[in-house]
């Protein structure tokens, strides 16, 4: 049985979090076009590292998947998050007084293989501790996919629109073995039939609170 939940009517604030540039578009981007089409979203995002060249594509897509401002990039370098804890720790607290009480953070799995998604994983319920959190997925080489509990169903034309978004935005990863249409379409696929539905995007939600009110 599949209980459907829903975020609350009226202007939402959405905060997105990711270590890399395309770590939000490939593990929400799908969930970010759903909320852009209630237009009542202001969505905000970080991005923690990135060369020059990366850092304009994310800017680039972060406008494609309907960021209201560019994102804020932290210029911390990739591969190496552990490393600078500290750093990163002010990044998050930074960027939360700036876009103070998101009804929605949206970042990675806190026991993602990638050390520098785990660690951003892990930080984020530590610094904002109201908002519902949901953490999103990575599929990749190392094969971490685990068994989400929260699930936001798409539609084909948003499937469609979030693909032509990263082949678009993100050339610079178009030389990846892993980086093609059927390997972004099929994670999509996969989690729809567990809803069931066709696609959907996939989330992990450690702590929620179930409002019973009238």
């Amino acid at each position: 049985m599949v209980t459907s939940l829903g975020l609350p009517a009226g202007p939402l604030t959405v905060v997105a979090l990711g270590a890399h540039p395309d770590d939000i578009e490939i593990g929400c981007g799908g969930t970010l076009l759903a909320l852009a089409a209630r237009g009542d979203v202001e969505l905000r995002t970080l991005v923690l590292t990135g060369t020059e060249d990366r850092l304009a594509e994310g800017a680039a897509a972060a406008r494609a998947f309907g960021a209201a401002a560019p994102p804020v990039f932290a210029g911390l370098p990739d591969a190496r998050l552990p490393e600078h804890w500290g750093a990163v720790k002010d990044a998050l607290h930074r960027f939360r007084d700036a876009v103070p009480h998101p009804h929605l953070v949206l970042a990675p799995r806190p026991d993602d293989a990638h050390q520098d998604h785990r660690l951003l994983g892990t930080m984020v319920t530590t610094v904002w501790r109201g908002p519902l959190v949901l953490h999103y997925e990575i599929p990749k080489w190392d094969g971490d996919l685990g068994r989400p509990n929260v699930f936001v169903p798409l539609t084909d034309a948003q499937v469609i629109r979030k693909l032509e978004i990263l082949n678009q935005e993100f050339p610079s990863q178009h030389g990846r073995d892993w980086w093609d249409d059927e390997f972004f379409r099929s994670i999509l696929r996969l989690r729809g039939a567990e809803v069931p539905t066709r696609y959907a995007e996939a989330f992990f939600a450690a702590k929620a609170t179930l409002s019973l009110a009238g």
